[in-house]
């Protein structure tokens, strides 16, 4: 994806998710254009995005509405999520890495060590991890060899915020999101080495506790509560 077509979706993110653009308005692609400050193009793309997201619903053959969502329908939704890569995360541990996997899970830590070891990180830093954040995660769903648990994961992923390429932070608080994105690190190596002794069980308990980074962290670390100071980043490869 373009980087204004990027920045169009980031943004649109942002607005639904501070209350800018309210439940059930009527999001068109005109006026949202014109909102941004762009061309209708990068809107056109943006739309559909979120509509997979489940943060706009469709109200006719072009038409979109920023959907009502719930705290408890986030929460849910995050839960599904953590136990699905659990089940994932065990699969794989008792199937055994192969070396292929194991290099591509290996360059992910390394990537992420090197950008935490700096003491702190910064808004492209983010982008990158988000970025190793999604290959880590889908290195290990893809390797499960478990068919039916990866249609299951993408039909969650359709409801907000569900998809591990939401990634919710606090860009005026960098500090504070080092703090929690580093924690989250820690458990990619916590769940690697889990799955590299070949502990089941471990592994699919660390991979349950990661996803409610997304919420609980969130709250734990900046006392804000989900759809306050919120940005998505998808990777740059899109």
């Amino acid at each position: 994806m373009a980087e204004q077509g990027r920045r169009a979706l980031v943004r649109l993110r942002q607005m639904i998710m501070a209350g800018e653009l309210k439940p059930e308005s009527r999001v068109a692609e005109v006026p949202i254009a014109a909102r941004l400050g762009v061309s209708r193009t990068p809107v056109r793309i943006a739309l559909p995005i979120l509509e997979q997201e489940g943060l706009l619903e469709r109200t006719g053959r072009r038409g979109y509405r920023v959907r009502s969502i719930g705290e408890k329908e986030i929460r849910d939704a995050i839960e599904v999520r953590g136990a699905l890569e659990g089940v994932a995360a065990r699969l794989l541990a008792e199937a055994g890495l192969d070396g292929e996997i194991r290099a591509v899970l290996t360059e992910c830590l390394e990537r992420g060590d090197a950008t935490f070891r700096r003491g702190r990180i910064t808004e492209n830093d983010v982008e990158a991890f988000h970025d190793l954040n999604v290959t880590f995660h889908g290195a290990i769903l893809t390797a499960c060899g478990n068919a039916a648990l990866s249609s299951a994961i993408a039909r969650n992923d359709h409801l907000p915020f569900a998809s591990i390429r939401s990634l919710a932070v606090d860009l005026s608080a960098l500090d504070v999101e080092f703090r929690r994105l580093n924690l989250a690190h820690l458990q990619h190596h916590l769940i690697f080495d889990a799955i590299d002794k070949g502990q089941g069980a471990r592994a699919e308990a660390i991979m349950r506790e990661h996803a409610y980074a997304a919420v609980q962290y969130l709250e734990l670390f900046t006392g804000s509560k989900i759809g306050m100071h919120q940005v998505t980043f998808i990777p740059a490869a899109e």
